[in-house]
C-alpha cells in the first residue's frame, strides 16, 4: 500500500508497473454514475440513459445525461456531471468551428478524437487531474457511428456499448442479444433493455436517435 502511495498522489507519475492511478480512480467515478447505453443500428444510433437525483424529491428532469452537440451529434455521459458538463462544451464548441470552416458537419469519431485528444492533456499535465467521466459519441455523418471517450484519453468505436453504474449488466445482455441489422426501432427496444438490466425496471428512462436527419430526443 505504502509503494501504490507513492505513484498515486501524482496525476503525471507512472507507477513501476506501468499504471497511472488517477486514471483507474477517474474510471472508478465512471463506475459510480448512472448508466447509459449506446446501440448502433443500420440507419440510426440510440443512447438510453436513467437519470438518477439520489433522491425522490429531486426534479429528474434536471439531470442531464444524454446532451445535443449538433443538430447530427449527441453524447451521452457518465460519472461526474460537473466533469461531463465541461466536456460537453468542449465538444459543442468543438462542432461548431468545424462546421463554420469546413462548412459541413462534423463526423462522429472526429468529434471524440477532438475530445480525446483534450481529455488525455490531462493525465500528463501537472496540477490538474484526469476527467472524472467517460462519454457515448453518436452520430451519423457518413453511417451512424458510437464512439466511447475513456478518462485515459482512449478512444474505441462500438455496436453497443454501456457506461457507469451497472455497466457490467448490461453490457452482457448487449453482447447476449446484440444482432447486426437492427432496425431503428430495434435499436431502441434493445437500448431501453440493455438499460433495465444496468439500472433495474423502475427508473426514468430519457432517449435520444441520432440519424442522418438529426437528433430526436424522448422521455419515459
Amino acid at each position: 500500500m505504502e509503494n501504490q502511495q507513492a505513484y498515486d498522489r501524482g496525476t503525471t507519475i507512472f507507477s513501476p508497473d506501468g499504471r497511472l492511478y488517477q486514471v483507474e480512480y477517474a474510471r472508478e467515478a465512471v463506475g459510480q454514475g448512472a448508466p447509459v447505453v449506446g446501440v448502433r443500428g443500420d440507419d440510426a444510433v440510440v443512447l438510453a440513459a436513467a437519470p438518477d437525483g439520489g433522491s425522490p424529491l429531486v426534479e429528474t428532469d434536471s439531470i442531464e445525461k444524454l446532451h445535443r452537440v449538433d443538430d447530427h451529434l449527441a453524447v451521452g455521459t457518465a460519472g461526474h456531471a460537473a466533469d461531463a458538463r465541461r466536456l460537453v462544451d468542449i465538444a459543442r464548441q468543438t462542432a461548431q468551428e468545424e462546421r463554420v470552416r469546413y462548412e459541413e458537419p462534423m463526423p462522429a469519431d472526429a468529434l471524440a478524437t477532438a475530445l480525446a485528444d483534450h481529455v488525455q492533456e490531462r493525465t500528463q499535465s501537472g496540477g490538474a487531474r484526469p476527467y472524472g467521466t467517460a462519454l457515448l459519441v453518436a452520430g451519423d455523418g457518413n453511417g451512424p457511428m458510437l464512439v466511447e471517450v475513456d478518462p485515459s484519453g482512449a478512444t474505441r468505436e462500438w455496436r453497443a456499448n454501456a457506461l457507469g453504474n451497472g455497466a457490467p449488466n448490461a453490457q452482457d445482455y448487449l453482447e447476449e442479444t446484440y444482432e447486426s441489422g437492427l432496425d431503428t426501432g430495434e435499436a431502441e427496444k434493445l437500448a431501453r433493455e440493455a438499460l433495465d438490466a444496468a439500472a433495474g425496471d423502475d427508473h426514468p428512462t430519457e432517449t435520444v436517435t441520432v440519424t442522418a436527419t438529426g437528433a430526436t430526443f424522448a422521455e419515459q
